[in-house]
């Protein structure tokens, strides 16, 4: 008794040294977060306009030649960069490439389905919606990780419903009635005008339920490799081989199920904006780059906190982005829709952080516990 008596302070000393030495190292974390910040919410911000511009030229519908692009250039950009000595990974090896190539199919889906609801779905919906990922990778954790929800973040995904409901009735609504305002005052052609209307949306939403599962899936197998420790694949190592890998899948895929004819080569890069198309293709490509670079920036330079609120703030420009430069409607509902689905990522991410903050104070006390028995 009396050994334990003499052991307890200095346990409850350790740990407040522990956590103090945690609060400062945020707070400079913070301090010095600005740069790697900003450059990631460019980036984001950049790449997604881009793919938005791309995609939604009237008559596209080449994705898969699209996205091999975009691939090829990442490749060629994150060579350039490695042989200048800024970053690192590992040369390509056939045996890590077998092992990767799964998750790099997987990718594939995730983004091809993303420049499909993108192409068919505005910005700001589309942002809404890929909160719901949040959720799917969440209950993932709980079935196959013993993970564990909180009610704060029970209170996020409930939000992030939410919005997402909100977002699809003002979408539809505001949607017919652009719709009747532009069509004539024939009863058959305004009918047939919403009714095309609606089934574009109906893909888009098609879409980006098939977005959100892919998603998931694609984070939940990436969980698998990581807590196996199959391939020890750094984040630099992992664009790499998802690129590159990706490259034959899509170019087949465009080669089997896409039009090479003249004509329609000609329909989806017409000649007075084809050197534009090219340009915000190459751009789109070197922006994923800038997204992975600034993302292991924040990670190195801030604390988890900090990078998990700038994807959750990070939501709010994307979205106002859409509104600025695509004529998206600003509405009262479309933007209580965003407002919700920002404050949904905000709790999310304080919602992880006191998750994370309880689980290490339990990693903490128990080695003690085991060194007073």
């Amino acid at each position: 008794m009396a050994n334990t008596k003499e052991t307890l302070p200095e346990d409850v000393a350790e740990l407040r040294r522990n956590m103090a030495t945690s609060t400062q190292k945020d707070n400079s974390d913070v301090s010095s977060a600005i740069p790697p910040v900003v450059c990631y919410c460019i980036a984001s911000i950049m790449m997604t306009l881009v793919n938005k511009f791309v995609v939604s030229g009237r008559q596209f519908n080449m994705t898969f030649f699209l996205l091999s692009l975009q691939s090829i250039v990442c490749v060629v950009c994150v060579s350039a960069v490695k042989k200048l000595g800024i970053i690192s990974f590992r040369d390509f090896d056939t045996k890590d490439a077998k092992m990767w190539f799964p998750i790099s199919a997987l990718l594939v889906s995730v983004i091809y389905t993303g420049s499909k609801s993108l192409q068919y779905l505005s910005i700001p919906i589309y942002t809404i919606f890929k909160n719901l990922t949040i959720i799917l990778i969440a209950y993932g954790e709980v079935i196959w990780f013993n993970g564990q929800i909180t009610r704060l973040t029970m209170v996020s995904f409930l939000l992030m419903v939410l919005s997402s409901i909100l977002a699809a009735w003002v979408d539809v609504n505001s949607a017919v009635e652009s719709t009747g305002d532009a069509s004539t005052p024939l009863v058959g052609v305004s009918v047939a005008l919403v009714s095309d209307t609606l089934r574009k949306l109906n893909f888009g939403y098609f879409w980006m339920l098939l977005n959100c599962l892919t998603s998931a899936a694609y984070a939940i197998v990436l969980l698998m490799r990581k807590r196996i420790k199959v391939t020890g694949f750094s984040d630099w190592d992992s664009m790499f081989y998802n690129n590159l890998l990706s490259i034959p899948v899509l170019l087949l895929f465009s080669m089997l199920v896409e039009d090479w004819g003249s004509e329609n080569l000609i329909r989806n890069f017409p000649a007075e904006t084809r050197n534009v198309l090219l340009f915000a293709i190459a751009f789109s490509g070197a922006a994923a780059v800038g997204i992975s670079y600034s993302t292991a920036w924040c990670v190195r330079t801030t604390s988890s906190t900090t990078y998990s609120m700038v994807g959750a703030l990070n939501k709010l420009p994307v979205a106002a982005s859409g509104m600025l430069f695509f004529g998206d409607p600003v509405t009262f509902g479309s933007t209580s829709a965003i407002g919700v689905g920002f404050v949904a990522g905000v709790v999310y991410a304080i919602a992880k952080n006191n998750q994370k903050k309880v689980e290490m104070r339990e990693a903490a006390v128990l080695p003690m516990s085991t060194r007073k028995s």
